[in-house]
């Protein structure tokens, strides 16, 4: 079998859900024994009128462009939109590129950037710098190892927020705490790059006002001195945030993937001063007022729930300045609130977000400190050693830190034991808790004031201290071990911790070992081979083939302690080994069960040589389908002028320039663009030949009067008149004309523009009888991109004195 008839049997099977392909692919075979030149086919949909050829004005058409590529390397195609603004008008939003490419748009069909300019829109393009032979590939890059970095003017950033951008890159953005509203507060460092994001200077100011991100000390929203973020589980790339404006307090969004504020959204008045942290529970975001009341948003409609700010399960504080000093933290459907009024004994309420009250068993707060002149930082959840949430803890620190937890009915637990190696003055902070790659829940304690800043760990699972990890972990290698940690965040990738402190360092760390920095890699591909295909169709897919990782030396991979996990929407899907080759099979994954997985490669490496700034260690995932395709949709114009669409695109890779068939269509007119052509058959009146020859003065009548044509004998002269009054123009035009056929020979064959009109002029010797002799003619014609026509006809009659007197 032949690569070209290979090619067509695969397409066969692709038969779009939406509407018939318009047309055939045109495919050159290769010569025998030459390298296969790569190939771009175009196709086209009519999503208005399924299969319809010719189209219709205001019809969309979906263009569609299979890449069958050969050689790999960087590629690009353009598309030009053939007769844009006159003939065709693209449909804002609806470029479509397979995962991993880049698209891009032009007003001028030059310059083309990187942003929809909408119905301006005159060509379209799609880039990929790492196309693969096939096409059914998907690459993501490794994260290196993080190195230590500062986050930019040494801000107190407090903990890092993850990001994982559509483009696979890996950032860490986080937030100033207890900032004032102006004060530029918001950094994003580049992971995978190692440094600041693009788009600086940073940092940048967060304002309420939804849109891009300004500069300088510009905002108008203060942060919250114990920082919690949520992120919104149907809203990629978004956080919210706690913050206090000039009018009230409430809720901040920020969407990392546009690079935008997306809005606040107030909960409480200006008496309530300030705000402790954020958790999400049932859909909702809830946080805590400065007074003790409990504030709630509708993640969905980003609605204040009904009935909030509910009562205060734990006193305020904080009132008239910028810190609210506690923490909330979530188990089941029960929230946690710390709170440490001045003077007093910090506490731990519960608050019941079915009933909207205290908990049962929690009328009154417990205390998570010995004494008054302790405060607590922290609320967090509390395990048992089969790694169920049992209730909540916070730790109190003053002369020396403390952990105080209790049961879901209040009853008191036994609390973490790491804090007894820690100095009296330390600080301690909310902890992150992950389930490690032993399969134990633990919780990573950042600290700092008698020491330089560490991390401890609490071992749920054994109800100790972490075996192998120190107690705490210093982080000596990271800015001369001045870190004076905050938080980290948990990237599961990777398997390490990144971790963040008053010094403004950004930093990794190993979460089995302790060691800075993680000596870890790894990425997730999100792989929807759907994705790949944008005419609608089925069939395309025939199955998941293999992932392998490249440009990495295989001897500074630990492969027996790497793993990979892949999942779906209902959780783990295979645990596939990855071979000595680096290759990992996934040839026994189910498509049709698993239409859409995610891939996660997690190395642990021996050492991070093969990441330089020239080498980018990666892994590419295959499955086993159809050429990808590139999509763009038009709509045929209003216009009577638009009489045709066509499309046709370009392209360069490898294998040399690529160019596609073109795809032409008609366009059928409606009845505002039919012409309106109408036939006036008249006879001469003159008793002068003169005066009935061409542009003769006539007159011109319907019935020659008495007198003119005399008794029997005569010759009439006529008139035929064809009117275009319509507002598009008629070809291939003839006059009929049966009963004197010189007149279809004088007319010919001819065109009329809209407004137009032709006068053809014959006569014919007759013998005039009694009778009236009546002559009819007729037009037939042909619209512009139209089938024939035919008029109605046109009659005038030519009748003797005989025939007129006898009536």
């Amino acid at each position: 079998m032949t690569r070209r008839s290979r090619r067509f049997g695969l397409r066969k099977s692709a038969v779009p859900a939406v509407g018939v392909l318009l047309a055939a692919m045109i495919v050159t075979a290769p010569d025998v024994g030459a390298a296969a030149p790569s190939e771009l086919t175009k196709s086209a949909q009519n999503l208005t009128h399924p299969g319809a050829n010719p189209v219709e004005h205001g019809d969309t058409l979906n263009w569609v462009l299979d890449y069958a590529n050969t050689e790999g390397g960087p590629t690009t195609i353009t598309d030009p939109i053939t007769g844009a603004g006159s003939a065709q008008t693209y449909v804002p939003g609806s470029l479509k590129v397979p995962p991993g490419w880049t698209p891009a748009w032009s007003q001028d069909g030059t310059l083309f950037q990187p942003n929809d300019p909408g119905a301006a829109t005159v060509s379209v393009r799609a880039t990929n710098q790492n196309a693969r032979p096939g096409g059914t590939t998907l690459t993501g890059n490794l994260l290196p190892p993080v190195q230590a970095a500062s986050t930019a003017t040494g801000g107190d950033g407090y903990t890092p927020i993850l990001h994982r951008t559509a483009s696979g890159s890996v950032e860490s953005w986080n937030i100033f705490h207890h900032a004032g509203a102006a004060a530029a507060k918001l950094v994003c460092v580049d992971l995978s790059a190692g440094g600041l994001c693009a788009g600086g200077p940073w940092p940048k100011p967060l304002n309420t006002t939804p849109g891009p991100f300004g500069s300088g000390n510009t905002g108008d929203i203060a942060s919250a001195f114990i920082e919690q973020y949520v992120h919104d589980p149907v809203r990629p790339g978004v956080v919210y945030y706690g913050g206090t404006t000039a009018s009230g307090t409430g809720v901040g969004c920020l969407d990392l993937e546009q690079r935008e504020n997306c809005g606040f959204f107030p909960l409480a008045t200006n008496a309530v001063t300030n705000i402790g942290g954020l958790v999400a529970s049932g859909g909702n975001i809830y946080g805590v007022g400065s007074t003790g009341q409990v504030l709630c948003l509708t993640m969905t409609s980003r609605a204040p729930c009904a009935g909030q700010p509910y009562a205060a399960v734990a006193p305020g504080n904080g009132q008239g300045s910028a810190n609210y000093v506690g923490s909330l933290t979530v188990v089941n459907d029960k929230v946690f609130v710390s709170s440490s009024p001045g003077g007093q004994t910090p506490v731990l309420g519960c608050f019941d977000t079915a009933t909207t009250t205290a908990c049962t068993s929690w009328a009154a707060p417990r205390p998570i400190g010995p004494a008054p002149g302790y405060i607590s930082y922290s609320a967090y959840t509390a395990y048992n050693t089969t790694g169920n949430a049992v209730g909540a803890c916070g730790t109190a620190v003053g002369a020396a830190p403390t952990g105080f937890c209790y049961a879901l009915d209040g009853t008191p637990l036994t609390p973490p034991s790491v804090f007894s190696s820690l100095p009296a003055g330390e600080l301690v902070f909310n902890p992150e808790t992950v389930t490690t790659a032993d399969g134990h829940v633990r919780s990573y304690f950042g600290s700092w004031g008698g020491t330089l800043g560490s991390t401890s760990c609490h071992d749920w699972t054994t109800a100790a201290a972490c075996a192998g990890f120190p107690s705490p972990a210093a982080h000596p290698g990271v800015n001369g071990g001045s870190t004076r940690d905050y938080g980290y965040a948990y990237d599961s990738t990777t398997k390490c911790l990144i971790g963040l402190g008053d010094a403004g360092v950004l930093f990794s760390e190993d979460p089995m070992t302790g060691a800075s920095p993680c000596i870890h890699s790894g990425v997730t591909i999100d792989l929807n081979p759907s994705a790949f295909y944008c005419d609608g169709g089925t069939g395309h897919v025939q199955g998941y083939q293999n992932a392998k990782l490249e440009n990495i030396n295989l001897a500074n991979v630990n492969l027996a302690a790497s793993t990979v996990t892949v999942t779906d929407a209902g959780g783990t899907v295979a645990t596939p080994a990855i071979a000595p080759d680096g290759t990992i099979d996934l040839s026994g994954i189910s498509y049709a069960a698993h239409p859409s997985i995610s891939i996660a490669v997690s190395l642990v490496l021996n050492n991070g040589s093969d990441f330089t700034p020239t080498n980018h260690p990666s892994v590419t995932v295959t499955y086993r389908g159809d050429a990808p395709q590139v999509c763009f949709q038009t709509t045929v114009a209003a216009a009577c002028t638009a009489t045709g669409v066509t499309n046709g695109a370009t392209g360069s890779d490898a294998s040399g320039a690529i160019t596609s068939n073109t795809v032409s269509f008609g366009v059928k007119p409606g009845a505002a663009c039919l012409p309106n052509v109408t036939v006036n058959k008249e006879i001469c009146a003159s008793h002068h030949a003169a005066d009935c020859g061409p542009g003769g003065a006539g007159p011109w009548v319907k019935q020659a009067p008495v007198g003119i044509l005399g008794l029997l004998l005569a010759h009439p002269y006529w008139r035929i008149t064809v009117t275009n009054a319509g507002p598009i123009g008629i070809t291939a035009a003839k006059v009929n004309d049966s009963a004197q056929p010189s007149c279809a020979t004088a007319a010919g064959t001819f065109s009329l523009a809209p407004g137009a009109a032709k006068q053809v002029y014959c006569s014919s010797s007759v013998l005039v009888v009694l009778l009236p002799l009546t002559n009819t003619a007729s037009a037939t014609y042909t619209p512009v991109g139209s089938t024939p026509v035919t008029t109605a006809g046109s009659s005038a009659t030519a009748c003797n004195l005989l025939c007129i007197l006898g009536g």
